[in-house]
Formats: structure tokens, C-alpha cells, sequence
């Protein structure tokens, strides 16, 4: 009650503290007002003031007794007695000054009054009004009323003047403060009575407050007694409860523990078997993937059951190697939680020798590190510079070591560590390493780990350490993915999770202590188990624990499949990601640089649940994270991917997508990436028609065996004529297709068919299938964005550019940082760079700035190893610093780095347009303003478009240039800066030197490059033809469309480039509109051949034949079609009987020579293949490409060296029966009358054995002055019969970029969409020059391949032509002897 009362004071007085604080409050602002308002008129007052002072009585009694006083005297004294509010005058103008009439008799009565002074200085300011300023303004209106005039007036007296008007001027402030001042001394009385209140509260509050603390001490005396009681009941009762938890928990034991022995029992029996296969396991498993880890295991079990070994039926390897608590454990360090890293675990911790392991994604080290994260774990790589000192400490303190990142080979010093070799000294163990003992002491342990992702060891290396493979697998990334998609969107679920697994985990821990404990209990105690209470707490605590644990794990199964339902309706995310993240992996296939971690990728990831649209709904929110998280992981890669890789992820992306939804087959992947390449055209149904090419009809075989395909063949023989009228259209997949197909087939497989009919209309149709699988914005690609890029990057991820021929991010980085205000600095890389690295690096860390380093392949890999290091580890580093490098591919560039940065391409743009663009884009008005001259914008523009021309040329493959010469902006710059240099000293009689000018670029600023002939002809072509007179004439075009403009400023250029078309027709290089079939065609298949040579190698294919099956049968059929060894003594035979030493017969010896090598190595190959597969001899090297090639329908390297080139092993293996046949058909039957040139190994040659022969049937000539002539006949192979008198006939030549006029024997241009026309049969002889050659004859050089090097031409032939030779040089014309 009192305590009760006590409070209601308190809060009584509260109140009344309140209510006097707010008084209190009031005052003090209203006081503040007051004084800020006063202290304006302060600074006249005391003007005033001060010049009262000067007043003394003296003088007012001098103006009392003046006569007659000054006029401004008595005005001043009228202010005066207005303030003192006396009596006036009646008021009369005065008849001496304007104005009214002083009333002087009034001033003298104030002034003698005494004390005037007095009042004067302690005048009542408050007690002026608005009546009195108001009759004084009249006066202070007048000219004279101042202080100044006053002064000379009268003297001392004037202070009233100033005086008179202060106190006006101090009305004006003070009438706003009176009210405040009467208010406030209301509130002042206030504020006192309440203060008086507040005192009598505050006594009342503390007289309650004592009367409450001694009610308090009687409480607590009272309660500190029943406590006493209450422990001496409790103490009694816990002694009962011990006695019969005693007797009831050990009778519940019994059962479990006869339960356990009978078990015990049983397990001993098949020990044997158990313990052979976990032997087994941890011994060989670790190398190999889930599949075939289970393959053994089922071996395994099945050779026990033989030797009747009793094992386990259901053994479950996990289980008997590790208890559920550890690998609840291991998964909160971050082991993933599929099988095969939990085996992966079980073989890094149980294993005798030291773990090495495969782990590319970086997941096993994570787990590494964090298992070991409290034993003071060190971490190193084999170049590290304290490597050594590391692995001594280690050793001699106990300490576990991670080597990080080895490559195929270890350190020899590490070698007596793997094997164990310990020496005994003592009690201590000792171990050489190198040429030192070093203690080991309990506690070492050496994890190794590779980022490799298939390296190849050598057998010591597997037999001293336990290799495993940590490999995440699709499944087991899907898993994981799963587990973060739930932690971000469903986070209480998954924590909940995560909490039960913990506590769980713990729970079993202490219920195994607890029950060892136990036991041991039981076994140690002496005397009665009644006396031993800490026995009794055990055996309770076991009790209640097992109670919990069992509580806990009902909770957790039930959370567990409530959460397995949620995990589930997100399964799609996690799907897709791993679909993503393994393509992604892929590419490192297509290019070593294309490397990127699983880091980087969680990181895509994590931001795409982050940004992607919110939705209540979960399918929804499902549909969005999958749609955003395609598109930035696309993003993403597309932007660290050289252009001609672009198209191919884009396209695998979306048949990946497409294969895991089901939407396309296996066999129909494999009928799009292969076509009819395996297939032997000699053993498919023949060719309804001859137009019809060999590769598009095996195509079209291998697709006929798809069912939506099946009567295809059937359908082009009965209707040849619609399928040859569908073919020739310019765009066939835009066009309807014959016999139905049009609305059968979708985009996919149509997309089978063109690739089949039309390699070069593929492109065009896999994007219309990338943009209705996809989205369109797929299809478009993605513009890099350098700002966006930096954004994204921060101090510890470097930027790699991937460098092609002509790009150079310099500028753009040296732009951006200008930009952004930021300092940049640049070191371009090679032999002792590395100081200058270092310095840059080191300033810009400190300072803040952004450092590239150009070139850094040429840097040594130590060196980039220092500068991940420096990045990674440098503390303290200035928030503006940023590292660029740029880098050619290089196959030993760390991957480490790789995959610690962000990594993009800077390629040159694509396209006239686009390469004019960035030319003008470059150039600055007043570079464009150089020259009054009217010849320097023609000419400048002119070699923009020359540069962009020999860029562009290149995309044509062997038709553009032979050589694809690496033109760059240096070039550019050097011309225009010859161009301007000419106009300089340009005679203006004289003109433009043009041979000079061709000279100069032709030859030397482009020419300079050149190193085969025929490109150097192309270049002089060029120059002959742009560079000259006529380009300033307005009619000059350098093609339709495309002539000079002449604008005064570079915004007016750049917008006339705009204009340009935006596809290039070749014909404005001086192609053939079919050059873009040739180059659409080869883009095509790279694309295709790049896709299937990185498919994985899975020993079983869709149709359930194993590869190995599929090619051991293929390389039987191979042998049974081998021609014979040729027998050396029967050839030497034929030779002698046709003139051994004739030049023909030479040559004819060395090609049977290098034939019979490429047969004798066919032969052994196949042979030892087929013994490989069958397991009777090692798979080398060479015999696992040979395997590969094979089954991928391509040359194996061991053959290619040897013989020549060739698209397909289909293609390759008819030539070398033909090749045979002409080679044994010459030596048993005689020289043929015709030859097929296409079959030397060396034509060249064969050129000069011809030479050579003419030159000896003619007395006189010298083989000097020969040179090689021809004639191209009318007759086809058939229709030779004998052979020429002399020199010889040649057939199987093709002419490439034009066609053959049959009837005139002359050049003419090719009909659509026909790239190579057969040439008639050439006749070849020598001639001793006498005259010039003709010059309206094309001189056509001739190739093997249709690859055009100095290695594979042969010779050059002189061809007929109506247009000038010229134009076939445009073309890029040649001859050559293989199309395939």
C-alpha cells in the first residue's frame, strides 16, 4: 500500500516539475526576443548618451540668457518638451522661417527647472508613444535638423539634437518589446508561485520513499527464509529421483545392449569381406566419378561372392567409413551434400596416403580450409617463395599444409613426405626433405589441390598420393544451387534447417560421449552404484538427451519435408544454373583463356535472385529468376569471348537449354554438330542428281535416319526439280519447302535441314532458332560497355583484355579514366618489365589511379602469380585503384588469374560501315581542316576506306587475302600521315605524283606486311585502281553506293557513314556475291566442328553402342578397304624397266615412298586401336586422339602429319584409295595419258620432272630459261586418249571465285551459289622464253588445298579473260586441286 501511495506522489510531483519547466521555458524565449530587438537601437542610444554627456549645466545657462536664441535651437528645444509631453505654443507659422513657431517660453521653463540635466540622462524611454514620434517628424523633416548643423550652431548644446532623434529611432524598436516586457513579468510571478509548489511536492515524495525501502528489507527476509526451506525439500527429493532413475534407466539399457551384441555378432562374421571393399575403396576409388566408383564396387562384391568371402549384401560404404555426425559437420564447413563429395571426404581424411585433389571449381579447398580453420593451417603454391621454410615449419610444429594450384608435376623435395619415409630417432620421427632432416610431429597433414581440370599424372605421382576427383558434378552443383536459391528466398526455412542439422549433429556427438561414459562408468565403479551420484547424473543426462535427440529428429524429419517441398517448386533455378555454369566450363575447351570460377558465377547468380522481379507467386518469382539469370550469365560470358565464339555459345546455350527441356533429342544434337561426316560416300545410296554435292547428299543420308526425316531421300529423287528450285533461292530458309515440309517441321528442325542442303544459310537459320528458343535479345548480342565493366569491378578484381588482331583497349581505358578524373598509367610488358610493373603497381595501390599492363603473356608466369598475390593480399589499398591487363592467348596464362578477374574482348567492329565509323570517329576537325588543298578529304577518305577494304578482306578466308595479316590503326595513322606530308610539298603545276603514292601504301605502309606475291598483287591492284586521278571526279564510286563525299566537318562524314548499308555485299572488295557463301559456309562449320570436338567424351552414345564399339568397328572396316604394302623389289623392278633415272619416274619413286609410309602408319594405328579397346595394350597417347578423331569423324594428327588435308576422316580415307589406285595403275600399267594432279604429295615436283623432261628433248635449251606454259583443252578426263607429244595432261583442277566459258576457253563469271567449277583438262609444257607474256592473260596461281600458302602452291597457270586480269585479282581467282 505504502509503495502504492508512494507512486502516485511521484507522479504527482512529476507533474508540477513539468508545469514549472514550461514557465520557466517561456520566459526565457520571450527574454530572448526582447534582447535581440534591443540591441539594434543599443548602438544610437549610446550615441545619444554620449553626447548628453557633453552637455554641461554651464551651457544650458548660456542658452537660457541668450537674447535672442538661434531658430534651430528653439526647434530642438520643441523636440524636447514634446518628449517630456509639456505644453506647446497654439500653433502659429512662424513669420521668419517656414514652419511653425517655437514656443521658446515653454524651453526656458524646462530648462531652469533643476535637475533638467538629471532628467535628461535618466529620461523614461517607455513612456514614449506614436503621438509624440509622429509630432516630432516635422521637425527632423527639416534640411538643417543634424547634428553637423547643429554644432555650429550652438555649440556643446547640439548632443540634444542627436538625442531628440535616438529616442525616436528607439520607440520604433522598443514598441514591439513593451508587450513582451509586460508579459514577462506576468510569467515571472507565475514562475515563483510554482517553484513554491514544486519544494512542498519534492519533501512529501521523499518522506513515502523511506516508509517504501523499510517495507522492502521486511520482504526480502521473508523470502530468503522460504528459499532456505524450499532447497532443504528439493535436495531431498533429487536423492529419490537418483535411486530410481537408477533402476528404471539400466533395465531400459538391457534390451538395446543385448539388441547391439546379437548385431556385433553378425557384423564380425562378414568383417572380412567389409573391411576388404573399404580397403578397396578408399585404395583405387578416388580418381574416377560416381558411376564408375559404384562399376567397381558391384565388381568388386561380385568376385567375393565367388571366392564365397562373406560381405555385406546392402553394403553402405559411407555409413561403416563415418558416422552422420561428421558429415553433418563436414557440410556446415562447406562440403557439398551430394554422395560423391561426402566419399571425396571420407578418402581425404581416411586415406594412408596424402590427399592430391582434382578440383577445379575450388569447392574441396574451401572445405579444406574451413575444417581446418582453428589448427593454424598454411597455405602455398610449389612457385611460392617460402615454400620450403613452410613445409619445414609445418612438419617440425604440427601444423597441417595446403599446397594450392599444382600443375602435372609435384616438387621432387616433397617426395619422401608422400611416401612416409620417417626415420625413428627416439621417440621422434624425422624426415628428409631435400638435403635437411626436419622433426614431424604429430598433427601434419599436406593437402595438395589442382584447378586442372583432366590433368594427367604420371604413375609415381598416383602411387604416392590419393588422387581424388572433386569435380562437381551436374547433379551435385544442381544440389547445391538448390540449397542457396532456398537461403534467399525461403531464409527462415533453410536456417531452421541448418540449426536442426546442427543441433542434431551435436546431440548425436554427446549422446556417443554419453554413452561411452557410460559405460566406462559402469565397468570402473567401485563399491555400490547407489553411493556414486556423478554415475546417476550420466546415466539421467543419457536419458534426456536421447529424449531430445529422438524429439528433435521427428522435428527435423517433418521441417526437413516441408522444406524438400518448397526446395522443390525452385528446382527449375537451380536446373538451369547448373546448365549454365557447365556450358560456361565448356568454353575453356574452346579457348585455355575462357576461364571462369564457380565464384564468379555464384556471384552472377546471387545477383540475379537479387534483381530479378519479386513475385507472391511462386512459379512466377521461378519464371523471372530463370529469365534474368539466363540472360546476365549470357551477358556475362558473351562479354569475355572472342567474336567468333559468340555465335557458338549463343547457339549451344540454347540447344542446352533446349536438351534439357526435352525439346530436342541426343541424336538429333549430334545429327546437327556431325552431319554425314563419318559416313563413306562410297557405301551410301547413290546421288538422285548430279547437282547435288558429295557432303550435302551424306548429309542428307545421315539425316534421314532421324523419323521425322525418313523418306527424305525417297522424296528429292521423285522431286529433284522443287528441291533444286528451293535450293537456289537466295534465302532457301525463308522460302517454302518442297513435299510438305514447311508445315511439318519448326525452326529446330529446320534448322537440320538447311545445315544438311545449305552449310552457308546455317548462321542465318540457328539465329532465327536462338531468337524463337531464346528471346531476340539473344540474338542480337551484346555491346561492351568499358564504364558499365568498371562499375562492376572493384581493388581486388584485375580486368583481362582478351587482345585479337587489331584491337587495343588503350585508348579507351586512357578516355575513360580522363574521363573520370582518375590518373593512368601504362607498362607494356616483356623481358626486365617486370620492375616497372611493380613500381606502377605499387603507386597506383597507394595512391589511388588505374595501371594496365599491355602484353602480359610475354610477362613470366612467376610474375603474374606476384601480381594476383599483390591484388589479392595487398592491405590498405586506396579505393580509386583499378588493374587492366591485356593478354594474347597463351596456354600456360595462370588460370587462378583467369578466374579472379573480369574478362572482355575489344574487337575491331565489323563491317564497312562500322569501320569507317570508327576511323572518322577517330579523326578530329582540326585533322580534317589540315589541308586547303582540294585534293586531301578525297585522299583521306579514300585511305580510310583502303584500310577498312584489307580489314574486311580477311573474313573471306583464302579468298580475301592468302594470309590474314594483322592491318591495324598504326597503319592508318602512317598513311594518313604520308598524305599529308605529300600535300605539303605538293608542286601545284606538277600535280599528285600518283605512282609515288601507289608505291608508298602498296608497297610499303600496307605492303610492309605482305609476304606472299599474289596478296602483294591484290594491295598494287588496289592502289593502281583508288589510288589515282579519277577519285576526284564526282562520278568516281569505289562500288554502287559507295562513292566520296566531300563535307567541310567530321559530324557531316560521320553522318553520311550512318547511311551506309548495313550488310556488306563482296562485291564492294571486288568479291563475287558468292565469296559470302564461302565465308558464311566456313563460319558455319568452325562453329559446328568447335562444338563437337568439345563434346565430352562419354564412353556410350544415345543409341546405346559405346564409342569404343562404334570405332573399333569402324577401324575394322578401314583395314579390310587398306590397300597392300607396295613389295619394294617389284617397284624397283617396274622402274628400271621404265627408265630409272628419267625425272619422271624420280618423282613417281618418291611419292610410292611417302604412299607407303601413310599406309604402313594407317595400318599399324588401326590395328593397335583395335587392341587398345579390346584392353591387350596401353591407350597412349596418340591412340586415345586416334579414338577421338575417329568417332568424331575427323583426321587423326598421326595420319595428318604425314599425308594432307581434309575435312572429314571420310573424305580423307577415299582419297587415299584414289591417290593409291593413280600411284599403282603408273607403275604396273604405265604412265597414264592423263594425270590427276590432286594425288602427288609433292605437285610441285611434278612441275619441274616435266620441266626438266622437256628441257632434255630440246639440244640447247638450259633449264634456267624454262618456264612453265599451258593450254587449257576442250576435252574432259574421258576423252583423253593418248598422251601429248609433249609435256603432259592434267585433270581435277577447280577454279575458286569464278567459272570457265567452255566454248570461248575463258574466264567468266560464276553462276549463284556454285563456288568451285571443274576446269576442262590442262595441257602443261615448258617453254624457253623469248617474249613478254601476254598481258590480257590472267596468271591463276594453283594450290593442293584450298588453303592458300607458299606451302601449298604449286605453280601459276595463264588463263584467257575478256574483262581485265585485274578484275580476277579483285576476285581473288586461283585454281585449286581440292575443294574438301
Amino acid at each position: 500500500v505504502k509503495a502504492t501511495a508512494a507512486a502516485k506522489v511521484k507522479a504527482e510531483v512529476q507533474k508540477v516539475k513539468d508545469k514549472a519547466q514550461g514557465v520557466a521555458d517561456i520566459i526565457a524565449a520571450d527574454k530572448a526576443v526582447a534582447e535581440e530587438k534591443l540591441a539594434k537601437a543599443k548602438p544610437a542610444l549610446e550615441e545619444a548618451e554620449a553626447a548628453l554627456q557633453t552637455i554641461k549645466a554651464a551651457d544650458i545657462a548660456t542658452v537660457r540668457k541668450l537674447g535672442k536664441p538661434p531658430h534651430l535651437i528653439m526647434r530642438i528645444m520643441d523636440c524636447v518638451l514634446l518628449l517630456f509631453q509639456r505644453k506647446l505654443d497654439p500653433m502659429a507659422l512662424d513669420p521668419e522661417r517656414p514652419g511653425p513657431k517655437p514656443s521658446w517660453g515653454e524651453s526656458l521653463k524646462l530648462m531652469s527647472q533643476t535637475g533638467f540635466l538629471q532628467a535628461l540622462q535618466n529620461f523614461p524611454k517607455d513612456t514614449i508613444n506614436d503621438e509624440t514620434v509622429e509630432l516630432m517628424q516635422p521637425y527632423f523633416s527639416m534640411e538643417d535638423y543634424h547634428l553637423e548643423a547643429a554644432k555650429k550652431v550652438c555649440g556643446n548644446v547640439a548632443g540634444l539634437c542627436s538625442w531628440t532623434k535616438a529616442m525616436a529611432s528607439f520607440f520604433a524598436v522598443n514598441k514591439e518589446v513593451l508587450p513582451l516586457k509586460a508579459n514577462l513579468a506576468i510569467q515571472e510571478v507565475k514562475f515563483q508561485a510554482a517553484s513554491e509548489e514544486l519544494a512542498k511536492a519534492n519533501a512529501l515524495l521523499e518522506e513515502k520513499e523511506r516508509e517504501v525501502a523499510e517495507v522492502q528489507a521486511m520482504y526480502d527476509e521473508a523470502m530468503r527464509k522460504k528459499q532456505a526451506l524450499m532447497d532443504d525439500a528439493e535436495t531431498c527429493r533429487r536423492k529419490m529421483k537418483a535411486a530410481s532413475a537408477l533402476i528404471e534407466g539400466l533395465s531400459g539399457e538391457k534390451v538395446r545392449w543385448t539388441e547391439q551384441s546379437k548385431t556385433f555378432k553378425a557384423q564380425i562374421n562378414r568383417l572380412v569381406g567389409d573391411v576388404l571393399l573399404a580397403s578397396g575403396f578408399l585404395s583405387y576409388c578416388g580418381p574416377f566419378n560416381q558411376d564408375f566408383r559404384a562399376l567397381l564396387l558391384d565388381a568388386w562384391k561380385k568376385e567375393l561372392k565367388d571366392r564365397q568371402i562373406p560381405c555385406s549384401e546392402k553394403l553402405n560404404l559411407t555409413e561403416m567409413l563415418i558416422d552422420s555426425a561428421t558429415v553433418g559437420e563436414w557440410n556446415l564447413q562447406g562440403l557439398p551434400n551430394d554422395e560423391l563429395s561426402i566419399q571425396n571426404g571420407i578418402i581425404v581424411t581416411k586415406a594412408t596416403r596424402f590427399p592430391l585433389l582434382i578440383d577445379p571449381q575450388g569447392q574441396a579447398k574451401h572445405w579444406i580450409r574451413n575444417r581446418e580453420a582453428g589448427s593454424e593451417m598454411k597455405v602455398t603454391t610449389l612457385n611460392h617463395k617460402y615454400f620450403r621454410s613452410y613445409l619445414e615449419d609445418c612438419l617440425s610444429l604440427g601444423y597441417p599444409l595446403l599446397i594450392e594450384d599444382v600443375e602435372e608435376e609435384l616438387d621432387p623435395c616433397l617426395d619422401n613426405v608422400l611416401e612416409k619415409n620417417f626415420i625413428k630417432a627416439g621417440s621422434m620421427l624425422k624426415v628428409k626433405v631435400g638435403d635437411k632432416e626436419v622433426d614431424v610431429m604429430k598433427g601434419f597433414m599436406l593437402y595438395i589441390t589442382t584447378k586442372l581440370p583432366n590433368p594427367s599424372y604420371p604413375p609415381e605421382v598416383y602411387a604416392r598420393t590419393a588422387i581424388i576427383d572433386f569435380t562437381v558434378t551436374m547433379k551435385g552443383l544442381e544440389d547445391q544451387l538448390l540449397g542457396r536459391v532456398i537461403l534467399t528466398e525461403k531464409q527462415e526455412l533453410e536456417s531452421e534447417r541448418v540449426n536442426l542439422i546442427e543441433e542434431v549433429t551435436a546431440n548425436k556427438r554427446k549422446m556417443k560421449e554419453l554413452e561411452d561414459n557410460l559405460l566406462y562408468r559402469l565397468t570402473s565403479t567401485k563399491g555400490s552404484l547407489v553411493d556414486d551420484e556423478s554415475l546417476i547424473e550420466v546415466l539421467r543426462t543419457t536419458k534426456v538427451t536421447a529424449e531430445e535427440v529422438s524429439k528433435a529428429l521427428i522435428v527435423a524429419a517433418e521441417t526437413e519435408l516441408k522444406i524438400n517441398t518448397a526446395r522443390e517448386e525452385y528446382r527449375p533455378v537451380a536446373a538451369r544454373s547448373s546448365v549454365l555454369y557447365f556450358l560456361i566450363m565448356e568454353m575453356s575447351l574452346v579457348n585455355v583463356m575462357y576461364q571462369t570460377s564457380l565464384q564468379q558465377f555464384l556471384g552472377v547468380f546471387d545477383i540475379a535472385l537479387q534483381r530479378s522481379a519479386k513475385s507472391p507467386v511462386t512459379a512466377k518469382r521461378v519464371v523471372s529468376i530463370v529469365e534474368y539469370l539466363t540472360f546476365s550469365a549470357f551477358k556475362y560470358c558473351l562479354r569475355g569471348l572472342y567474336e567468333e565464339h559468340k555465335f557458338l555459345f549463343t547457339l549451344l546455350l540454347a540447344l542446352k537449354i533446349d536438351l534439357q527441356r526435352g525439346h530436342v533429342k541426343q541424336s538429333e544434337f549430334q545429327t546437327l554438330i556431325k552431319g554425314g561426316a563419318a559416313l563413306d560416300l562410297k557405301a551410301c545410296p547413290t546421288k538422285p542428281a548430279k547437282w547435288i554435292t558429295d557432303m550435302t547428299w551424306l548429309n542428307l543420308v545421315e539425316l534421314s535416319k532421324l523419323p521425322q526425316f525418313s523418306e527424305i531421300l525417297t522424296q528429292i529423287g521423285r522431286n529433284d526439280k522443287g528441291w533444286k528450285a528451293w535450293f537456289d533461292t537466295d534465302a532457301p530458309e525463308d522460302s517454302p519447302i518442297p513435299d510438305g515440309y514447311t508445315s511439318s517441321l519448326d525452326t529446330f528442325r529446320r534448322l537440320l535441314l538447311i545445315r544438311a542442303w545449305c552449310p552457308d544459310r546455317t548462321t542465318s537459320q540457328a539465329m532465327k532458332y536462338i531468337s524463337e528458343s531464346m528471346g531476340r535479345k539473344y540474338a542480337e548480342g551484346v555491346i561492351l560497355n568499358l564504364e558499365e565493366m568498371w562499375e562492376e569491378s572493384t581493388i581486388r578484381v584485375p580486368m583481362i583484355c582478351f587482345l585479337s588482331m587489331g584491337s587495343d583497349p588503350t585508348n579507351s581505358i586512357d578516355m575513360l579514366s580522363r574521363k573520370r578524373g582518375l590518373t593512368f598509367g601504362s607498362v607494356s610488358m616483356g623481358q626486365g618489365q617486370e620492375v616497372h610493373a611493380r613500381r606502377l603497381l605499387q603507386q597506383c595501390q597507394q595512391q589511388g589511379g588505374w595501371a594496365l599492363l599491355q602484353n602480359t603473356h610475354l610477362a613470366g608466369l612467376e610474375f603474374l602469380d606476384e601480381l594476383l598475390l599483390s591484388v589479392l593480399e595487398t592491405e590498405n589499398i586506396h579505393e580509386e585503384f583499378r588493374i587492366w591487363l591485356t593478354t594474347e592467348v597463351h596456354p600456360k596464362y595462370p588460370i587462378n588469374l583467369l578466374q579472379a578477374s573480369i574478362k572482355y574482348t575489344f574487337e575491331p567492329p565489323q563491317g564497312v560501315k562500322a569501320g569507317l565509323k570508327r576511323t572518322y570517329t577517330g579523326i578530329s576537325q582540326e585533322q580534317l581542316d589540315y589541308s586547303n588543298l582540294a585534293q586531301w578529304k578525297p585522299m583521306l577518305y579514300t585511305v580510310a576506306f583502303l584500310h577498312t577494304t584489307v580489314q574486311e578482306r580477311r573474313k573471306f578466308g583464302p579468298l580475301g587475302w592468302n594470309i590474314p595479316y594483322e592491318y591495324n590503326q598504326g597503319d592508318l595513322n602512317a598513311s594518313t600521315q604520308y598524305v599529308m606530308n605529300l600535300l605539303d610539298d605538293l608542286d601545284l603545276k606538277k600535280g599528285i605524283s600518283w605512282s609515288a603514292v601507289q608505291y608508298m601504301i602498296g608497297e610499303i605502309q600496307y605492303g610492309g606486311r605482305v609476304t606472299d606475291d599474289f596478296d602483294k598483287r591484290l594491295l598494287n591492284t588496289y592502289a593502281k585502281h583508288w589510288l589515282n586521278e579519277t577519285i576526284f571526279k564526282p562520278a568516281f564510286i569505289f562500288y554502287k553506293g559507295y562513292s566520296i563525299p566531300v563535307y567541310k566537318t567530321v559530324k557531316e562524314y560521320t553522318d553520311h557513314i550512318e547511311r551506309l548499308p548495313l550488310a556488306d555485299t563482296p562485291e564492294i572488295f571486288g568479291l563475287h556475291p558468292n565469296a559470302d557463301i564461302t565465308y558464311q559456309s566456313n563460319t558455319a562449320k568452325q562453329c559446328l566442328d568447335t562444338i563437337l570436338s568439345i563434346q565430352p567424351k562419354d564412353s556410350s552414345s544415345g543409341g546405346g553402342e559405346t564409342r569404343e564399339s562404334i570405332v573399333r568397328r569402324q577401324a575394322g572396316e578401314m583395314l579390310d578397304k587398306l590397300p597392300q604394302d607396295y613389295i619394294p623389289h617389284e617397284v624397283k623392278a617396274r622402274l628400271q624397266k621404265m627408265g630409272a633415272i628419267a625425272p619422271m619416274n624420280i618423282f613417281l619413286r618418291q611419292e610410292i615412298d611417302r604412299m607407303q609410309r601413310v599406309i604402313s602408319t594407317v595400318r599399324s594405328t588401326l590395328q593397335d586401336l583395335q587392341l587398345a579397346i579390346d584392353g591387350t595394350i596401353i591407350m597412349s597417347e596418340s591412340l586415345r586422339d586416334a579414338l577421338d578423331c575417329i568417332y568424331d569423324a575427323k583426321v587423326p594428327a598421326i595420319w595428318g602429319k604425314i599425308s594432307w588435308d581434309s575435312s572429314t576422316i571420310g573424305f580423307w580415307y577415299t582419297e587415299l584409295l584414289e591417290r593409291d589406285a593413280q600411284f599403282r595403275s603408273w607403275v604396273f600399267e604405265g604412265r597414264p595419258s592423263v594425270f590427276w594432279m590432286t594425288g602427288f604429295f609433292n605437285p610441285q615436283g611434278f612441275v619441274t620432272a616435266m620441266r626438266q623432261e622437256v628441257t632434255r628433248a630440246h639440244k640447247g635449251w638450259a633449264l634456267d630459261s624454262v618456264v612453265v606454259h599451258n593450254d587449257v583443252t576442250r576435252m574432259n578426263k574421258d576423252d583423253v586418249t593418248a598422251p601429248p607429244a609433249e609435256g603432259v595432261y592434267v585433270y581435277g583442277l577447280f577454279l575458286d571465285g569464278a567459272s570457265w566459258d567452255r566454248k570461248n576457253s575463258r574466264l567468266m563469271e560464276p553462276a549463284p551459289k556454285v563456288l568451285f567449277v571443274p576446269l576442262p583438262v590442262v595441257h602443261i609444257y615448258a617453254i624457253s622464253i623469248k617474249e613478254a607474256k601476254d598481258p590480257k592473260l590472267y596468271v591463276c596461281p594453283v594450290y593442293k588445298k584450298p588453303r592458300r600458302t607458299d606451302l601449298t602452291f604449286i605453280t601459276s597457270l595463264l588463263l584467257r579473260s575478256v574483262q581485265h586480269p585485274d578484275h580476277w585479282v579483285f576476285r581473288g581467282v586461283a585454281l585449286l586441286c581440292d575443294t574438301k
